[in-house]
């Protein structure tokens, strides 16, 4: 009964992440306040950005689905250190070079990848590549190859809003600084829920079922992408 009621509380903690992403999320928005600022800003603005960028990671839920697959069956902290700086390398490699050199993406499929991100990692995390294809891709290259993607992700955001080139490469250091911290509150946050858990039979029990909850997530994700991209 006690298991039963973990992976209850797991599957809603994904449920309700989704829940709180609004129809302004779907649509590559962001909220009124945040959205003033960047249309107005001028100048160096370093603790606004760092702000937004912190913000941005803790309440974006794609990307906090993909590091939960990433962390659930990391038990050792240099593995995850390796991960993590991974992930981080890749995705701070896009987010800079996709805004300062103007590199345009498609927000609406970069987005629908990184949702196929997390399919990937709860298909990986079920055993399924070794399963079907007889081998498992470089877990380590995956992650790299899907941070160079969440970071394009996050530079479709900065560039909705043309920022004034009077201190961009700054602010834009700012944000990506405010991205890794946000990132290592989730972290903590992550590593937490799951290492309690870890502590009581239910983790290996339900473990695929929560991988699956996984996959489905990450299959709403690339739905919803592809719908705003086809009628957008």
């Amino acid at each position: 009964m006690l298991g039963k009621l973990k992976l209850t509380h797991f599957v809603y903690l994904l449920l309700s992440l989704f829940a709180m992403a609004s129809f302004e999320a779907f649509a590559h928005g962001v909220d009124d306040s945040t959205r003033n600022f960047l249309e107005n800003n001028t100048g160096i603005q370093i603790i606004p950005f760092l702000y937004i960028g912190a913000k941005h990671m803790v309440t974006g839920y794609d990307h906090l689905l993909f590091l939960v697959g990433v962390l659930f069956f990391l038990r050792n902290s240099k593995d995850v250190l390796l991960y993590v700086s991974m992930f981080t390398i890749g995705h701070s490699l896009t987010l800079m070079t996709g805004v300062l050199a103007n590199i345009q993406v498609n927000a609406y499929l970069i987005d629908a990848i990184i949702g196929l991100s997390v399919v990937y990692k709860g298909f990986d995390n079920l055993g399924g590549f070794t399963h079907f294809f007889g081998k498992q891709p470089d877990p380590k290259k995956a992650v790299l190859i899907f941070g160079l993607f969440h970071g394009f992700g996050l530079a479709t955001k900065i560039q909705e809003f043309h920022l004034p080139e009077d201190g961009l490469a700054l602010n834009l250091l700012s944000f990506n600084i405010g991205v890794e911290i946000g990132q290592f509150m989730a972290l903590v946050f992550i590593l937490l829920l799951i290492n309690f858990w870890r502590q009581f039979e239910s983790f290996d029990r339900f473990s695929a079922a929560t991988n699956t909850a996984l996959m489905s997530g990450g299959f709403m994700l690339v739905g919803m992408q592809l719908t705003g991209y086809f009628v957008s």
